[in-house]
């Protein structure tokens, strides 16, 4: 028996509840893991919280990130005693995720730890982590180099916004990170290597079609009318790499930004992201994050604080990572 927080439905509300449960009683998989650390990402709290239609079968472990040590395999790819590293691939929506001691999985959505982060680090980078790499690295695929201009993060407070600004800095961008709480989160900003920090309230009002050029790059991780008004602020010939819709998954814009200035905006995804690519992007993450980087944003927390916590992060009142130790 083991501890795992388990998602019920009751009269189309989400009941999230600490449970032992037995590993029986786990899903199908080729690799069992006992799970060191999960993390808590915006989508974990929708799902827990139910104010998002992420689970579509109850009952149902959240937690799409995971880091841990192989029990057993029934697959040549991984072996009892090996660390590995889970992201994405529906775990945490429709498979049993990381928010309990024990997973089982397939070994084709595992990567292996990378040399030089230990569990806890992992879930410190997370799909948050993987997410940003995957950003910075299609704004470097358009050609972006430092000397092209400014760099807006939106949402820079969050999880994948502060790893983005962190990743920027180090290759040497110029950040400006958008965050709606200054006061609290500047200083942390500023410290991951933002240059100067913006008000949200800033890219909340409707955009032109075309606005004063600003920004040679972006990375979004909102959404709809703030995306629509970074679109309208890009310099000619920038790049927008596009991974999150907190804000709403609709796009007020016009094409100008993209026939008149030659805007790229890239869509970005991590979920479903091959495992070529991931390794790829976990070996660049190990390169580039500073040490300093895990020594802020984050706050670990355990299995019995992942509600509270889940209604926080959904309300915008969480900086940075959240990890949760197994």
């Amino acid at each position: 028996m083991f501890n795992a927080l388990v998602l019920n439905q009751q009269d189309k509300q989400t009941i999230a509840t600490v449970q032992q449960i037995d590993e029986t009683q786990l899903p199908e998989g080729d690799v069992l893991i006992n799970v060191d650390y999960s993390s808590l990402n915006y989508k974990d709290g929708l799902a827990i919280t139910g104010k998002g239609k992420i689970i579509r079968n109850f009952p149902m472990v959240p937690g799409i990130d995971l880091a841990g040590t192989v029990i057993s395999s029934q697959d040549s790819q991984y072996k009892a005693g090996d660390n590995v590293v889970l992201t994405g691939w529906g775990v945490g929506e429709n498979h049993w995720g990381g928010m309990a001691e024990r997973a089982r999985l397939k070994a084709d959505w595992l990567v292996p730890l990378p040399i030089g982060l230990n569990s806890k680090q992992a879930m410190m980078v997370g799909t948050a982590g993987l997410t940003s790499m995957l950003c910075v690295q299609a704004l470097l695929d358009a050609g972006l180099t430092p000397d092209s201009g400014e760099i807006l993060v939106t949402g820079a407070s969050g999880g994948v916004g502060s790893v983005a600004v962190s990743l920027l800095a180090t290759l040497g961008f110029k950040v400006a990170a958008v965050t709606g709480r200054i006061e609290q989160n500047g200083p942390l900003l500023e410290a991951l290597g933002a240059s100067r920090i913006i008000e949200r309230s800033e890219f909340e009002e409707p955009a032109r079609p075309l606005e004063k050029q600003l920004w040679a790059g972006a990375i979004d991780t909102v959404g709809s009318k703030v995306l629509a008004k970074v679109l309208a602020q890009m310099d000619y010939n920038g790049a927008v790499a596009a991974c999150g819709l907190a804000g709403g998954f609709d796009l007020p814009t016009t094409v100008m930004p993209f026939i008149l200035r030659n805007v790229r905006l890239q869509g970005i995804d991590s979920v479903m992201c091959p495992t070529e690519k991931r390794i790829s992007a976990w070996q660049k993450l190990v390169e580039l994050l500073p040490n300093s980087f895990f020594e802020q944003a984050c706050t670990e927390i355990t299995l019995d604080d992942a509600v509270k916590y889940a209604e926080d992060i959904t309300n915008g009142q969480v900086t940075g990572r959240v990890v949760i130790k197994l």
